[in-house]
């Protein structure tokens, strides 16, 4: 059962990564504001470089439910989402929460700021529900992992 929650945990993770800056689906986000404050090459490059290695996770837990999960594989995932998580504070939860960052809380503005939140801004930053929802499961998949592959 628990590695259903975990596959289902990738799976959504992979797909908002792959998706959130190019389907609309508003007012979860905003694919115009999105490409106002980044380039095409920086959005094609920052979604390729988010996803890869969680796309390559979900691939590999895909291939070894019927067969056993290799010693491994537990490691790259905690390595993998370790690092996403850690993306997602950096560039997230730190500015909102600890450090003011001006910059970045314009350019969040202009790219997120028609989307539906509903957290309250806090040093200029307001965290979408869907970005929201991204660290909490990618939050889940460490947990999950932590508690059934290495406790």
């Amino acid at each position: 059962m628990r590695a259903y929650v975990l596959l289902g945990l990738q799976g959504f993770q992979v797909v908002v990564l792959l998706l959130h800056d190019w389907i609309p689906l508003p007012p979860l986000n905003d694919v115009r504001g999105t490409r106002k404050g980044v380039s095409m090459q920086k959005m094609i490059l920052g979604t390729a470089l988010s996803s890869l290695f969680p796309l390559g996770g979900l691939l590999l837990t895909l291939s070894s439910m019927a067969s056993g999960w290799p010693k491994w594989l537990p490691i790259y995932l905690l390595a993998t989402y370790g690092l996403l998580f850690a993306g997602e504070l950096q560039a997230w939860w730190i500015p909102y929460l600890l450090r003011p960052e001006p910059k970045r809380a314009a350019q969040y503005e202009e790219m997120y700021g028609k989307t539906h939140a509903f957290l309250p801004v806090r040093n200029g930053i307001r965290i979408n529900s869907l970005h929201f929802a991204l660290h909490a499961a990618t939050l889940a998949t460490l947990i999950t992992l932590m508690f059934d592959y290495v406790v």
